[in-house]
């Protein structure tokens, strides 16, 4: 969205080639539509640092890929707000879109070669992910909670709702409403690439959201076209009809300060970081919170793990189902 007062930028058509790989990306990987439109933002940046030196993406040498990425490492590393760390995030990630694309062209038959196949990604430290405690987590409830009026019980149920799933998200701001079914036990997820699960609402989840449930129609309006009534978290003022992101993130910001807490500390990812350090830490088995959290590879969930303590960890791991079954062979 252009900011206020100010028009917006005419969008510069896509190359036809990365248009293409977009496309293939949708229909063929199932990939999502956030996913499409980061690996757009990387390969248009790419493509504006080649063509002011008359160098199509398509026909680009692993010395114009180097040279950018080069180029990429030093302006992040020069920014003030920025850490090396981030940079070379960056980095790798923006090389990881152009070895997917360059792949893509060599098998449509667009170049015979991968110019980015003899590039290393830069090799970057684990870092893991921030987490809240169970006390902290329960001091936030209760502060939103203390808060009153419509607001406060919508904010509560998104806060219950998030802790028990950990719904990305995006997820959890964009729930249809058919996604509640009756009695509020669980939620019916549709995920990265369109899979679906299912997940559990906890006692206190569903007490909220059946709370909210009664004074959500003072988020929808009474001129309702259909636009926002098909949301759960219905909005007056978003454009999309559902709370943003953005929206749900400055409320959390504002309840952090509200409760005397970092607002550093406070994000809706970090809540699902919490929902699936805590279940770990009380006993539930990896497949199992690999389940809830939609990954499709379990690796992503095992970096959970390295937030328990040793006796803990080593627990999840004897419990882990795969691990008995192969105790077994």
């Amino acid at each position: 969205m252009p900011r206020p007062g100010r028009p917006a930028k005419p969008k510069q058509p896509l190359h036809k080639q990365i248009e293409g790989f977009l496309d293939m990306l949708m229909s063929e990987k199932g990939a999502a539509l956030n996913t499409r439109h980061a690996y757009e933002r990387d390969l248009i940046d790419v493509e504006s640092y080649l063509k002011p030196k008359s160098v199509d993406i398509v026909k680009a040498t692993t010395a114009n890929i180097r040279d950018y990425l080069g180029e990429l490492a030093h302006k992040q590393h020069t920014k003030g707000e920025q850490t090396a760390q981030i940079a070379v995030r960056t980095v790798a990630r923006r090389l990881s879109a152009l070895r997917q694309f360059y792949r893509y062209l060599v098998s449509e038959n667009f170049r015979k070669d991968d110019p980015t196949s003899t590039i290393e990604s830069p090799k970057q430290t684990r870092t893991l992910p921030k987490t809240l405690t169970e006390a902290e987590v329960s001091h936030l409830i209760k502060t939103a909670a203390g808060m009153g009026g419509a607001n406060s019980q919508r904010l509560v149920c998104l806060l219950e709702m998030l802790y028990s799933t950990g719904l990305r998200v995006s997820e959890l701001v964009g729930l249809p409403i058919s996604s509640v079914n009756e009695g509020s036990q669980f939620l019916i997820i549709s995920g990265k690439g369109g899979r679906e699960r299912m997940v559990p609402l906890s006692e206190p989840a569903q007490k909220a959201l059946n709370s909210y449930l009664k004074i959500r129609p003072q988020f929808v309006g009474a001129d309702d076209d259909g636009a926002r009534g098909q949301w759960l978290f219905p909005s007056k003022t978003s454009v999309i009809g559902h709370l943003t992101r953005q929206r749900f993130a400055q409320l959390l910001k504002e309840l952090a300060k509200a409760a005397d807490m970092s607002v550093e500390k406070v994000s809706p990812h970090v809540l699902r970081h919490a929902f699936a350090t805590h279940l770990l830490r009380n006993g539930a088995d990896l497949r199992s919170v690999q389940k809830m959290l939609g990954h499709a590879d379990i690796a992503t969930t095992q970096i959970y793990t390295h937030m328990l303590g040793e006796d803990i960890k080593k627990k999840v791991v004897e419990k882990h189902p795969m691990n008995r079954a192969n105790a077994g062979r």
